[in-house]
This record gives structure tokens, sequence and C-alpha cells, in this order.
């Protein structure tokens, strides 16, 4: 495996050991920081739409305004990579919540005004969509400076806990507080940008490990560096036989879970369910999530990673079968959130490991390949869970997401990255 062996890539000397993960302040900060701030979004995710709906009634241009947002973000994703690697962490993460704050605080005002018009929300979308890209890959690449080699895989269970958690709180939080007043999301959610901000700022310890001279953030960029630059994360990437693992595994997982909880929303509203009931097993399979990541560490920690892994692929697909099979009832939520169940284990098993695997210096270039191979096929996936149920018959066009997760356990039997793969320590 190219780099750095696990666990010797730029440690801490001993005298320098970060403590336990629960006692680690800066891990902390970070984490609750980003709680708060991920709720906030959250509401205003679900707020924005209504909004534009109420100031147009337009379906498409309230759908329009999500589509800007995710698009940009996947524009971004890549510079986001090159910048964190490049300057210094801490300042880009506070800036980008100093952005958004901004943002936030004028939209809310503008709609308190009456001024709050379809152009001003697109580009504070469009904005705060480039900010959240560059906070979120400076995030997931401090993880590595904050917590001790061997804590990874749990520190990034506890995000996945935290990504779960936060999706279940924010909309209904984000729905009551537009009924009592439309700004009142919007302001709630500058607030905890500012509460993020704070708690980013109190973290006194490096985000990145030191850089060479020639790499010195702040120092002028040569000619083509940043081209450069991106195709040194890339090369790392399909140099190194786990990252490849990871590349082709993390694409089709995203997909068949994204498009399989789709498809069955709308398979079960066909079969007559009301509206009450398909919501139920929406909120069943989010608590399964919610669950999974909670058990993660200790999941983890009781078998090696590549059996684990490997278990865990099968396992999803054979339960999104099972999920198939009952797809006409209100029984299909339990073998789908039992397979939405392992799914944080897996993310946290694979992600984890990528940083311990990952030189500091390239975390920043190296998430962002990975998120964005696997962000933009799970965005993919409606529209093909869509085009199935309208042109294949019945129960047939549900199973394109279990052979999908098929394909990813395939690569996890036989990958040599997978097999590969030992416990950070």
């Amino acid at each position: 495996m190219s780099g750095a062996p696990v666990g010797t890539t730029d440690e801490a000397p001993p005298a320098e050991r970060l403590p336990g993960l629960w006692r680690n302040r800066a891990f902390n900060l970070l984490w609750t920081g980003q709680c708060l701030s991920d709720t906030g979004s959250a509401m205003a995710d679900l707020a924005l739409p209504l909004l534009v709906f109420q100031l147009t009634g337009s379906p498409e241009q309230a759908g329009f305004v999500g589509t800007v947002g995710f698009a940009v973000t996947m524009a971004c994703r890549l510079p986001a990579g090159i910048l964190v690697d490049r300057f210094d962490r801490r300042r880009l993460m506070i800036l980008c919540d100093a952005v958004r704050l901004v943002l936030f605080t004028l939209l809310a005002c503008a709609i308190q005004a009456r001024h709050a018009h379809l152009a001003v929300i697109l580009a504070v979308v469009a904005v705060s969509a480039a900010a959240t890209a560059l906070f979120s890959t400076a995030e997931h690449a401090a993880v590595r400076s904050l917590v001790r080699t061997d804590q990874i895989i749990t520190a990034v269970a506890r995000n996945e806990a935290r990504a779960y958690g936060t999706s279940l709180a924010g909309p209904p939080l984000g729905g009551l507080l537009f009924g009592l007043g439309r700004a009142l999301p919007f302001f709630g959610n500058a607030v905890t940008f500012l509460l993020s901000l704070v708690a980013v700022s109190a973290i006194r310890r490096p985000l990145q490990q030191p850089r060479p001279p020639a790499a010195a953030p702040g120092s002028a960029p040569a000619p083509g560096a940043a081209g450069g630059a991106g195709r040194q994360g890339l090369r790392f990437v399909l140099g190194n036989p786990f990252l490849r693992a990871l590349l082709v595994i993390a694409a089709p997982l995203n997909m068949a879970f994204t498009g399989m909880i789709f498809a069955m929303t709308i398979s079960l509203r066909r079969s007559g369910l009301s509206p009450a009931l398909v919501g139920l097993v929406g909120m069943v399979v989010a608590v399964g999530g919610l669950l999974g990541a909670t058990a993660a560490p200790a999941l983890q920690r009781r078998m090696r990673l590549p059996t684990l892994i490997t278990l865990i692929c099968w396992s999803a697909a054979a339960l999104m079968a099972l999920s198939v099979l009952l797809s006409t009832s209100i029984a299909t939520a339990v073998p789908l959130a039992a397979a939405v169940f392992l799914g944080p284990t897996a993310n946290a098993a694979l992600f984890g490991y990528q940083a311990a695997v990952t030189p500091d210096h390239l975390q920043g270039r190296v998430v962002s390949l990975l998120l964005l191979a696997a962000t933009s096929t799970a965005a993919l996936a409606p529209a093909l869970a869509g085009v199935l149920l309208a042109h294949v018959a019945g129960r047939t066009a549900l199973l394109a997401f279990p052979l999908l997760v098929a394909v990813a356990a395939l690569v996890a039997t036989f990958s040599s990255g997978i097999r590969s793969m030992s416990r950070p320590s």
C-alpha cells in the first residue's frame, strides 16, 4: 500500500499524545459546533423551498433552489480540497462560518423587510453552498490532527451519529419556526453559525501538520500549481489499493441507499399506503441509521476490518432484497432500517481508515475526491429510481439497488486493498 504505514504517519511524540476521545477538548469543541450548525442547516434546508414556494407559487422554482445548492457544492468540492491542503484549516473554517453567518442574517432581515426576492435567495444559497463545501472538507481533513490514530474510526462514527441526529431534529424544528415566522429559521441558522465560529476559534490545537516551506500556507503558488496539486491527490488515490477500492465501493453504496429509500417511498404510496404511514416508514429507516451510527464504534471493535466491511456489504444487499419482497406493506421498513443500521459502521470504518492512511498534507484533496464520487452518485439516485419505477414493472425496478450493493460487496470481497486493512494503532 502506498503512503506511510498506518500509525506512523505524522504521529505526535509520546509526550504529546492526545487524550481519550470523550476528554479531547479540541475534538469535542469541533463536534459540538457542528452539531449546532448542522441542525441550523437542516432547518434552513427545509425552510428555503417553502419560502420560495410562498413567494413565487412555483414548485419548479422551489426545486431549482436545491439544485443550485447541490451544483455549487459539487463544483467547489475539488478546489476546496486544494485550498484545505494549502492554507490554515482553522482560518478557512472561521472564514466560512463568518460568511454564512452574514449571509443568513442578511437573508432573515430581507425576509422581515419583505425584500427577499428569488435572486437574493439564489445568491445566498450559492455562496453558502461554496462555503459549506470548503468547511466540510476542512473538517474531514482536520479530524486526523485532533485525535489519536487508533481513535479515528470512532471519531468518524461520532460524526456519522451527528449527521443522522441533526437530520432528524433539524427539519421538524425548521418547520415549527417557519410556521411562527418566515424569517425565524434563517435567524436561527445564523445563530448556529455564530456558535460554530466560537467553537472553532476556541480550538488551540493545530488542525494540520507542519508543512515544508514550499507548501507553507500563504506562499505564492507557482503557475499551474492548482492543477498539479489536484493531480497529486488523484495520483495518490489511484496508486493506493485501499483508496481505489473505497472509490469503487462508496459510489454504488451511496447510490443504492439513497435510491432505495426514495424508490420505496414512491412504491409504498403507489400501493395505497397513506402519507402518514409512508412518513412512519421514513422515520423508522432514519432511526435505524441513527442507532447504527451510535453502535458503530462497538461493532467495528469486534472483528477485523476486512471481515467487517465484507459482512456489512453482503448483509445490506440481502436485507435490501428482503425489503423489496415486502415493498407493498409497511413491514418493508424493518429490513430496510436494518440495512441502513449497517451503513454508518461501514462509513466509519472506510473513511476512518482513509484518514489514517492518507498523509496529512493530502487529506483535503483525497477527501474531496472521495466525497465528490460518493455524493454525486447519491444525487443521481432519485432520478434513476424515477426512471426505473416509470419503465420497469413491479418489484423488478427496486432490485437495481440491492444489485448495486452486491457490486460493492464483490469489490470488498476480492479487493486486495480491503483485505490488507488493519486496525489503526
